[in-house]
């Protein structure tokens, strides 16, 4: 009976293996697979998409105070003169009729959000590209940088 004792044990060690191993985290979680949370890097072009589209918007409804909300802080000192002035964002001598996002990708300092933005003064129309550089402040993403130009949208990869 000795023998038959000693081989029970380890295989009732084997046969409650998976159950213990479930128990740690180590099994599979049929519920977190169900409900997968976003890739950082998803929620990072998500967000760094939302703050830019909010300041394009408020591009054109010459929203000032909209635009400075989506800004990183050391970014909000001396906005409106800027913004205002004869090459700001929220100049009153021209119009914003058209402004798109073209492309978000990770870059050297935060996410780098390309646009197109359509301005017209008078008669006279110009299309000029933009990128915006969005980063993480804390809890949450704004607006940390702008610049003329932008990237080509990349290639889409399609699953």
């Amino acid at each position: 009976m000795a023998v038959t004792h000693s081989r029970v044990a380890p295989v009732a060690a084997l046969a409650l293996l998976p159950f213990t191993l479930f128990g740690c985290g180590l099994g599979g979680d049929e519920k977190a697979a169900e409900q997968p949370g976003r890739a950082p890097a998803e929620e990072a072009a998500t967000k760094a998409r939302e703050r830019v589209q909010a300041y394009l918007d408020a591009m054109i409804a010459k929203d000032t105070a909209a635009g400075r909300s989506q800004l990183c802080a050391p970014a909000q000192e001396g906005f409106d003169s800027a913004a205002t002035g004869p090459n700001g964002d929220f100049a009153d001598h021209f119009t914003v009729t058209e402004a798109a996002i073209t492309d978000v990708r990770p870059g050297a300092a935060g996410q780098e959000v390309s646009t197109s933005i359509t301005v017209t003064a008078g008669a006279r129309e110009a299309t000029r590209p933009l990128l915006f550089t969005v980063t993480r402040s804390g809890a949450d993403w704004c607006v940390a940088g702008e610049a003329p130009g932008g990237q080509t949208p990349g290639p889409t990869v399609t699953p």
